[in-house]
């Protein structure tokens, strides 16, 4: 397989960054809220505090929309509802396949949240033979070999992997060669993709590491004084048979 990268140009159709890009789901998701509590319109500052993100960094994502809000009403919720919808794609329905269904692909088929979101989930697969046909979330599961026909016979354009790092790359190809073009990578090891292709990567242990890091900081521990103990400085026998005329030994070897 040809060299290639794991993710995309810096912006996207429509001059879009690929920052606000990745801000829109957190705006929708503050949005979805204020809709649900039947919220007419929003002040860019309640909105951005609930996205957590500052007030001028959501005016300048939401211009990149063509949205500017009314001065001294704010952004009409529903409507910024749908734009955002519309432009993240999730207008459509986007048929997903998730492969690798142990205990995190497993989890993932459950998430309820997929459906509401504009996402079905195509199929399930796995490569143990004792999984095929087993039903997880409602839907059967089914063996790897028959990956690229689930693929062609649902359209599908994202694929999950959930399987162990061992399996991920050449899972990945396989997607690829079928026709997936966007891949979530749930599995702890860094893809090669050609171009044309999108990654995401979700690492909970990285995560989790960061974590640790601001625990660590605000327990007031710097991380040099965590590290590996200084060399201690010793007395060689070699040294100790070259004393000088007053005793003392001129050479001093660290441990």
């Amino acid at each position: 397989m040809a060299t290639g990268r794991t993710h995309r140009p810096a912006t996207r159709s429509r001059g879009i960054p690929e920052a606000t890009v990745a801000r829109l789901p957190l705006y929708l998701r503050a949005l979805t809220a204020l809709s649900e509590r039947s919220v007419p319109t929003v002040s860019s500052e309640e909105l951005a505090a609930a996205a957590g993100v500052n007030s001028a960094k959501l005016r300048k994502d939401f211009s990149y929309l063509g949205s500017y809000g009314t001065r001294g009403v704010g952004y009409d919720v529903e409507y910024l509802v749908y734009q955002i919808s519309r432009e993240l794609g999730l207008t459509q329905d986007w048929p997903v396949v998730i492969v690798g269904i142990g205990n995190l692909g497993a989890a993932l088929a459950n998430y309820g949240g997929f459906a509401s979101r504009g996402f079905r989930v195509a199929a399930l697969i796995d490569a143990d033979p004792a999984m095929a046909g087993k039903p997880v979330a409602g839907i059967a599961v089914q063996h790897t070999d028959e990956l690229e026909q689930i693929i062609t016979d649902n359209g599908v354009s994202i694929g999950v992997i959930a399987t162990p790092a061992g399996a991920a790359q050449q899972v990945c190809e396989r997607l690829v060669a079928a026709g997936v073009t966007s891949i979530l990578n749930f599995a702890p090891t860094v893809l090669t993709v050609p171009d044309g292709v999108d990654v995401r990567k979700v690492d909970l242990s990285i995560e989790l590491q960061i974590l640790a890091f601001h625990e660590q900081r605000k327990a007031g521990e710097e991380t040099p004084e965590s590290g590996p103990p200084a060399p201690v400085a010793r007395t060689t026998a070699a040294a100790a048979d070259r004393k000088g005329p007053d005793g003392d030994v001129p050479a001093v070897m660290p441990a």
